[in-house]
């Protein structure tokens, strides 16, 4: 977008997503609390015009519940307060985690919010703060963003969140197999679970049209509104590297039987009412460029 006067917040930790930042145009870099120490200070005076915070632990079984709070709930609503006596446009990250077992839909209709019940305390945190929103009425102030099952290029620090395209990679690379989880539900076959995969190109296109339009707030789905099974997926992997491959079905962990989504789909009317009619890529499309144009290059960074 032609923005290169950036401030590039995070927690770098022991890992190489520092790499993530090598290409990258920014102006200069702080740690998370560094940065919130001189907002509380008000340290930057009337310089920042936006701040986007996508940062959180994003650790669906992160056990921790007073670290999700204070990183994802508190740090939050510390930064939107600061936002608003500032008068900076506040962008930050939901998550489909808040739909909970995804009885009740995956509206994000502001009516509909406070009936979800996440079950896990990442998805809690998530949900605390767009209740936050909504009870202090600031939806027309502030946007969210609530992200399904994101995929793509500079993951590849996130451990266990990283995409399933990713960890399977090597193996559909290599020995031309895929693992998958078999399910414990009688409606969904081994590998037919289903979710809204949804390519991180197509999230920050959808982001750039509200940062293109600060006017519009208000929490948002971001997702293709198109659910795809597991299998889908494996087998776009496998198309993509242009291999005949096998599926194989393991047992799924004990701890997330009872935290495990069966089915995700973005209900996209209020994204489509706010006038984004952004078209995502196919599963296949997105999945193809990933893997031959990132994971399979010597350097798979941006």
């Amino acid at each position: 977008m032609g923005i290169d006067d950036i401030l590039v917040v995070d927690h770098l930790r022991e890992n190489d997503k520092w790499k993530n930042l090598i290409s990258k145009k920014i102006d200069d870099y702080l740690d998370k609390k560094s940065f919130i120490d001189l907002c509380s200070n008000d340290r930057f005076g009337d310089t920042v015009e936006t701040i986007v915070h996508i940062g959180a632990c994003s650790a669906t079984t992160e056990t921790d519940t007073n670290y999700l709070m204070e990183n994802n709930y508190q740090y939050t609503k510390l930064l939107a307060e600061y936002c608003l006596m500032k008068d900076i446009k506040f962008f930050f990250a939901s998550s489909a985690a808040t739909y909970g077992d995804g009885d009740l839909g995956f509206s994000d209709e502001d009516e509909t919010t406070p009936n979800y019940r996440p079950l896990n305390m990442y998805g809690y945190s998530k949900h605390l703060f767009d209740l936050w929103t909504l009870k202090n009425e600031l939806q027309d102030k502030l946007t969210g963003f609530k992200f399904f099952n994101v995929f793509g290029p500079n993951e590849y620090h996130k451990d266990s969140m990283r995409s399933l395209v990713h960890k399977a990679f090597p193996d559909a690379r290599d020995k031309h197999k895929v693992r998958l989880f078999k399910s414990y539900n009688p409606e969904y076959s081994d590998g037919g679970q289903t979710r809204d995969f949804v390519y991180v190109k197509d999230v920050l296109n959808v982001m750039a049209y509200f940062f293109e339009h600060p006017d519009i707030g208000g929490i948002y789905n971001i997702g293709t509104g198109k659910a795809q099974s597991w299998n889908d997926l494996a087998n776009a992997v496998f198309d993509a590297l242009n291999v005949k491959g096998e599926i194989k079905y393991v047992d799924m962990p004990d701890e997330l039987k009872d935290k495990y989504q069966y089915f995700t789909e973005a209900d996209l009317t209020k994204l489509r009412r706010a006038g984004c009619n952004y078209e995502f890529m196919s599963l296949k499309d997105s999945i193809a460029d990933y893997v031959q144009n990132y994971l399979m290059q010597n350097n798979p960074y941006l």
